[in-house]
């Protein structure tokens, strides 16, 4: 029987086991030690700037996807959340699976690098393409497309969002094993240095994500310069501290394997504006003449003055084309003039189609347009065939355009400031817009409305979302407001395949119970008629949904 190991008496000299660690090997020293090209602080600080790097760019791979499937889909709350829920799943099991490969931790490094700067790099494209050939996304999850598991272009994301954080997972314990080996140190020290490495390496990619890589390339090229970053900072850390490390054949295939990555995202980024251009043709059709991405949204112009149809498209969506351009306003606008409209005041409608239309009445003294889109405002100042279209309304002294946020800008506006109060916004299934439905927004527009005016709301397709449309009707009647709904047909079809509502849901509101109708002093006169708004209303009541409950900034429901 082995006696225990007693302890030295104060004073005398260390023994030999106080001085060896495990296995006869000194104090602080790795059991499998690397064999290391530079000191072993250098290395140990070359590795957490490998770590550094590679978390900023995990965490670029999570927001493009999110930010792609926002844009392409709406509702980024649903975006957000099955995105990063997936992902930190995956990245607990690629954490499990790593450690089966501790013992080769720096080939398996080298080859999870690659893998993820291909998969992360190339991801948007690929989902940028498939919304574009297969017009698959549009409508959320369970939305007008069907639900998740029989849309398979949302299954693409799930994927990505579940192989991109598999291989993130893995890279947590190869790297703690690759600290170790350069120093042994306690488990608690090296996992507080590797996960503040990582930490502000998210930092950076969380800020360098929206600040630098969307407005200046955009999230195809992106998403591929960062996959570029990821491959070169993996291989030349596992190449350059740890080769001698690898055996024969690893240094053979690391670096072909990264040639080959970085050689198909350098020929992705080369091709990236040809692709952008043919995605869009696909789903807009050949006559694209402007884009314009912003942080609010993709705006789309497709036609010309020269005899084309105007169509426009906002994140994705066709808000109107051709004819229905100006049947959409006139239906939005029109029934909210009937009555004083001195002061007008109008919540997106950057395009000035609105504006066009509030202009058509006389007796308008003020229009206020209140944008969020400043990419948009541009748009429609500049471009010879929208502002052809609309008249070039903003252009009209009367006209006062800003781009501040609704919400906080109504917060200083005065008591009955409005007689009318026009709101062009995107639909409330679109996430970035719901505080823009919830009832204390309403509330706000129900102050600044002067009295016996008049509020005019698009709240979204009715056909294909019903329950959103009438809850959007639940919330003006919760912010004390009365309703009289209407729903229009349109009449074209987009071109490409941009999927598109069969309708338009509007709601027209006031303290008292307004009544559709319209002015007859309007110029030129509307092409809608009284019968028309009539035939609207009974048509938006036949889809009526009961025993909804309003949205609310807290509890949101669309």
């Amino acid at each position: 029987m082995i006696e225990p190991h007693a302890p030295a008496p104060p004073g005398s000299p260390p023994s030999w086991d106080d001085v060896l660690g495990p296995a006869g090997l000194p104090e602080g020293a790795p059991q499998n030690p690397a064999r290391l090209p530079v000191r072993a602080a250098t290395a140990r600080l070359l590795v957490l700037t490998g770590v550094f790097v590679c978390a900023a760019c995990g965490l670029v791979y999570e927001l493009e996807l999110v930010a792609l499937a926002s844009y392409l889909i709406g509702d980024s709350v649903t975006q957000a959340s099955v995105v990063l829920s997936v992902m930190v799943f995956a990245m607990g099991l690629g954490s499990l699976a790593a450690k089966r490969l501790r013992r080769r931790a720096a080939a398996a490094f080298g080859a999870i690098e690659a893998a993820l700067a291909l998969v992360g790099g190339s991801s948007a494209m690929a989902l940028y393409a498939v919304f574009a050939w297969t017009g698959g996304w549009t409508g959320g999850w369970g939305g007008w497309g069907g639900g998740l598991w029989a849309d398979g272009p949302r299954l693409l994301l799930v994927a990505f969002s579940l192989a991109i954080g598999l291989l993130i997972g893995a890279e947590v314990p190869l790297l703690m094993e690759l600290i170790q080996r350069i120093r042994r140190q306690d488990a608690g020290g090296a996992v507080a240095d590797l996960f503040a490495a990582d930490y502000v390496g998210a930092l950076v990619g969380g800020l360098a994500f929206p600040f630098l890589l969307l407005p200046f390339l955009g999230q195809l090229t992106g998403a591929l310069v960062t996959g570029t970053v990821n491959v070169v900072v993996g291989t030349a850390l596992v190449l350059g501290l740890f080769r001698r490390d690898l055996s024969r054949r690893a240094r053979r295939l690391l670096p072909a394997a990264a040639a080959l990555v970085l050689a198909l995202l350098a020929a992705a980024t080369a091709l990236t504006g040809d692709f952008e251009r043919a995605a869009r043709h696909a789903v807009y059709g050949p006559d694209v003449r402007a884009a314009v991405r912003t942080g609010t949204q993709e705006t789309v112009l497709t036609g010309g003055p020269d005899g084309r149809d105007l169509g426009l498209f906002l994140a994705g969506r066709p808000r109107a084309t051709g004819a229905d351009l100006r049947r959409y306003h006139e239906a939005l606008v029109r029934p909210a003039m009937a009555g004083t409209h001195a002061r007008v005041l109008i919540l997106g409608g950057g395009d000035g189609l609105a504006a066009r239309e509030v202009l058509r009445h006389r007796g308008v003294r003020r229009a206020d347009v209140l944008e969020p889109d400043a990419g948009l405002v541009r748009l429609a100042r500049h471009d010879p065939a929208l502002t052809a279209r609309n008249g070039h309304a903003l252009a009209d002294p009367r006209v006062h355009v800003s781009t501040a946020d609704p919400f906080r800008r109504l917060r200083a506006t005065p008591t009955a400031a409005y007689d009318v109060v026009v709101s062009d916004l995107p639909e409330p299934g679109v996430t970035a817009a719901t505080k823009l439905y919830s009832e204390e927004f309403y509330g706000l527009l129900r102050r600044v409305l002067a009295p016996g005016g008049r509020l005019a709301v698009h709240a979204g397709p009715v056909a294909p979302r019903p329950r959103t449309y009438w809850t959007v009707e639940a919330t003006l009647r919760a912010a004390g407001l009365r309703t009289a709904p209407y729903r229009l047909a349109r009449r074209e079809t987009p071109p490409g395949d941009a999927p598109a509502p069969r309708d338009w849901g509007f709601l027209l509101a006031a303290r008292d119970l307004p009544a559709l109708g319209l002015d007859p002093a309007a110029q030129p006169p509307a092409t809608l008629d009284r019968r028309t708004l009539a035939s609207a209303a009974r048509s938006a009541r036949r889809t009526r949904v009961t025993g909804l409950r309003p949205s609310t900034l807290v509890h949101p429901r669309y």
